[in-house]
């Protein structure tokens, strides 16, 4: 035993979180893209291509030349017909990347980058790194949020459970002269776009959480569809959460006095908001209002995966997209036409 301390290594520092290389995704071909497209979207069954339209595993593989609007140059694309219906599909065929004009390297690339954010990853920075429009980005990275928000919200959450609240945006510049300044935290002073979010979240390693955007009255009428009966919920001092006590073991903290008592607190709940307000000022500046939930999605997603590889990550990101359906809000959402 030496004099210096000796501290176990934290995960990410840690090999095991590091078995993806961007490096190798950058270099697969486009062949090597797609099996690895169709190894993950038909994994229930060993990676072999079943009809995604009848489900009859009898299909068989085409392929067709085509030009390459952003090349100018013929390339394969491979699709694949069954022999019960007679249709024709692809491996993202009735996936949220239905429809799509990328290369399947591009998506691969795009989801490796996005899921190495460890505070996110802002579509200006994908647009830059994979070389496709802004726009492109945009699409895409909202693509993925909703395919893992719905992975999020459809959690039940059971055992000790911790809620608590916050509010984002609406932020309104102070004047310049010190004499015209007003309490810009009063609801008369606010822009009008400050929005309520609210994040409930299990104790102990590996506890999941799920995003509410609303207030807290709202989430606490939507709280019997999240938290399972015979739940211990620990949450604060406002009295919007009075009505629990009635279904639930509710354990309160009021923060006027301490924020700790007695291993009751909702700290694991507030902590989850530092990665939250870390990416909204440190890599997306602003959350637009309209898409409030699927970033607060992602960061509860990020928040529940932070202690697995970085390669399962990737893996899992894949077929959360692959197991989505066609989107109906972003398939389309720059020619203003729905899915």
């Amino acid at each position: 035993m030496t004099c210096r301390e000796v501290t176990a290594q934290h995960f990410l520092l840690s090999k095991a979180a590091r078995t993806l290389s961007i490096k190798r995704v950058i270099r697969m071909t486009e062949e090597e893209a797609h099996a690895t497209f169709v190894h993950i979207r038909f994994a229930e069954n060993d990676g072999l291509p079943f009809c995604v339209w009848c489900g009859h595993r009898s299909v068989y593989t085409i392929t067709r030349r085509m030009k390459d609007t952003a090349t100018d140059q013929a390339r394969t694309r491979t699709l694949f017909r069954c022999k019960d219906c007679l249709r024709q599909f692809s491996v993202t065929s009735r996936t949220i990347f239905h429809g799509r004009k990328l290369a399947y390297t591009d998506i691969l690339h795009a989801i490796a980058c996005f899921v190495n954010g460890a505070k996110g990853v802002s579509a200006l920075q994908i647009s830059r790194d994979v070389n496709v429009q802004y726009k492109t980005a945009f699409v895409l990275l909202h693509k993925l949020r909703e395919a893992v928000g719905d992975l999020q919200i459809a959690q039940r959450l059971r055992g000790e459970v911790e809620i608590d609240a916050t509010y984002v945006g609406g932020h309104k510049k102070p004047t310049n002269k010190v004499s015209n300044r007003v309490d810009r935290r009063r609801v008369p002073q606010t822009s009008g776009k400050r929005r309520s979010l609210v994040i409930i979240r299990e104790r102990g390693k590996g506890g999941r959480s799920v995003p509410f955007v609303g207030t807290e009255k709202e989430a606490v009428i939507a709280l019997p569809y999240i938290i399972a009966p015979g739940t211990v919920i620990y949450a604060d001092e406002a009295k919007v959460y009075n009505v629990l006590h009635a279904r639930y073991d509710v354990r309160r903290i009021d923060h006027t006095v301490e924020y700790a008592r007695d291993g009751v607190s909702t700290n694991l709940a507030e902590s989850y908001w530092s990665r939250l307000k870390r990416s909204y000022h440190g890599v997306h500046h602003r959350f637009s209002t309209e898409h409030l939930g699927a970033y607060h999605a992602e960061m509860s997603w990020r928040e529940d995966n932070r202690r697995r590889a970085n390669g399962d990550q990737f893996n899992g990101m894949i077929a959360a997209a692959l197991g989505h359906p066609v989107s109906r809000r972003w398939k389309g959402y720059w020619q203003r036409r729905a899915a």
